[in-house]
């Protein structure tokens, strides 16, 4: 059943996404070369996806929303470019491709990635069929998750921290702001497009901080035991790069413990929910068995 839904998704998503970003352009061809490069690269499109599966178990339709879920994905592209920069994590593959930054250089990465975070917000605000005050809601949700508060300011404590000892609670502070704020931003926002009400946004908000932490504790894990192959850029970076995570901190068994203890709670978050709400319990039930 998940596997269907998340290939129907991707296959949605990846053909609004080649839509939003047209190849008959005009104005210097190369920077929508570059952005449709990274964008799309493939990947399991695993935000909107949540997004869409957020608005399902709200009683909404999800495939109505496409344009802030496409907008969601082309600000997580953005931050993948620039995080491969050799400024940053100096990655030389995402996705089994070549980073942005090897096929088109540096100057024209960061273009790339600045181009894709300005269009995003653009598509997303043409999103049709949702009152306007939810939809400078959403707005207003994402852009806080992917600016200083969150994405930005997880990256920054990220830089900062390299090479130094630092606590948990720095760890699970960076880790909140760098992966977990855009997954949250993901489920609120398909819940308030679909016209949650508070109860259960709160549910879905304890849900979506234990889904981060779980795949952002399972991505640590795989950067030690991962395959280059399945993951699509090389294993051990985050030990190259002196990068405190939860395996360093908790041993490889002591982060397993974590991932289970997070993924029991985000499905007990769940518990008020029906059937509609299947996908979001497979989805996170899946992040303990993922390979890539």
């Amino acid at each position: 059943m998940l596997k269907a839904y998340c290939r129907q998704k991707a296959q949605l998503i990846d053909h609004k996404l080649s839509e939003f970003i047209p190849t008959d352009h005009v104005i210097a061809p190369i920077i929508f070369e570059a952005m449709r490069y990274s964008l799309l690269a493939g990947g399991k499109r695993l935000r909107p996806a949540l997004l869409l599966a957020a608005a399902d178990a709200v009683g909404g339709k999800g495939d109505d929303y496409l344009h802030v879920a496409c907008g969601l994905e082309m600000i997580h592209t953005y931050s993948l470019i620039h995080d491969d920069l050799p400024a940053m994590d100096n990655d030389d593959y995402r996705r089994g491709k070549l980073t942005n930054h090897k096929v088109f250089g540096e100057a024209m990465a960061i273009l790339a990635g600045d181009a894709l975070l300005t269009a995003a917000f653009e598509i997303m605000l043409q999103q049709e069929g949702v009152e306007p005050k939810n939809l400078i809601k959403v707005v207003r949700e994402i852009s806080f998750a992917a600016g200083p508060q969150g994405m930005v300011g997880g990256q920054a404590i990220d830089l900062v921290s390299e090479g130094k000892t630092i606590d948990m609670d720095t760890i699970m502070l960076m880790h909140q702001a760098k992966t977990g704020a855009l997954f949250k931003a993901a489920i609120r926002s398909g819940a308030i497009l679909a016209n949650a009400g508070e109860a259960e946004l709160n549910l879905l908000t304890r849900y979506a901080d234990d889904f981060g932490l779980a795949f952002q504790i399972t991505d640590d894990i795989l950067d030690v035991i991962g395959s280059q192959d399945k993951i699509g850029k090389p294993v051990g970076s985050d030990m190259r790069n002196q990068k405190a995570t939860y395996v360093s901190m908790y041993s490889l068994d002591g982060a397993r413990r974590l991932a289970d203890e997070a993924v029991e709670r985000a499905i007990v978050a769940l518990n008020d929910f029906g059937e509609e709400a299947e996908i979001l319990r497979q989805m996170v039930r899946y992040l303990i068995s993922r390979d890539s």
